[in-house]
């Protein structure tokens, strides 16, 4: 009798590119979306926001690495950030952390009273929770992978800021992934594409998928990987960064089911 086949172990190629999709373990992306709803999250889902997240990161840190050499220098600071942010709009994510991070002091805005004296902000009370910010240093692994990933290395105050708008961003993709699936799909944003000046139009392709996340199937207890596509469209405006996400979120889950 002919002995059954082996099975394939977990760690072949076809594994590997599913892991490698990104450096945001499923496991933490459901963590951060329990801090968020109570909603079921699909595997899928974990897949497509793990992959959404490193399409963003990987775009803020390319722009960091082009503005550091033109400075000939090899390791990211703060300031490739601030500066990667000022000639990309798109870039521009997880906004929430600009609050949190000596980074980003002075872009937010100051304001003045009627005798021109800086108006002190407002202190944060310890006993609210700011879940986009409790325990994000999770993250740092991650980040750290995926600098590595990109052949860059960066000093830790970049690290820290990477890890703050992974953190935000994914909270806010969570907290619109949520909203997606209880007003059964992306009711307040309809379907409208910007684009960013100077760039072509998004291809037919485009317009008819975010046609299609404009209406939701399924359940009001389950996030699955569509509402995460559908609450993509709303954190990323335009261009060619929500382009990529959608497209490289797809792949992800596509790899995941047949994996």
């Amino acid at each position: 009798m002919t002995a059954p086949p082996a099975r394939p172990e977990r760690s072949g190629p076809e594994t590997a590119s599913v892991v490698d999709v990104s450096p945001f373990k499923p496991s933490l992306v459901k963590a951060v979306f329990r801090d968020v709803t109570p909603m079921h999250v699909s595997r899928s889902a974990a897949w497509a926001a793990a992959s959404v997240t490193r399409t963003v990161l990987t775009e803020i840190i390319d722009g960091a690495r082009r503005a550091a050499a033109e400075e000939a220098r090899r390791k990211l600071i703060p300031g490739d950030l601030l500066s990667a942010i000022d000639r990309n709009v798109e870039l521009e994510v997880g906004t929430k952390w600009y609050d949190h991070s000596p980074t980003f002091q002075g872009l937010t805005g100051v304001l003045y009273d009627a005798e021109g004296v800086i108006v002190p902000s407002r202190k944060r009370s310890r006993s609210r929770k700011q879940s986009a910010l409790v325990g994000a240093h999770r993250f740092e692994a991650g980040v750290k992978k995926l600098l590595r990933s990109q052949g860059a290395t960066a000093v830790p105050a970049m690290v820290r800021d990477l890890d703050g708008i992974a953190s935000v961003f994914l909270t806010d993709l969570a907290r619109d992934a949520a909203m997606v699936v209880r007003e059964g799909g992306v009711k307040r944003f309809g379907t409208v594409t910007e684009v960013t000046s100077g760039e072509p139009a998004p291809p037919p392709f485009l317009e008819d998928s975010l046609r299609a996340l404009s209406a939701r199937r399924g359940d009001g207890r389950t996030i699955d990987s569509d509402d995460i596509l559908a609450a993509t469209t709303i954190q990323l405006f335009g261009g060619t960064l929500r382009q990529r996400a959608l497209t490289e979120a797809r792949e992800a889950t596509q790899s995941t089911s047949a994996g």
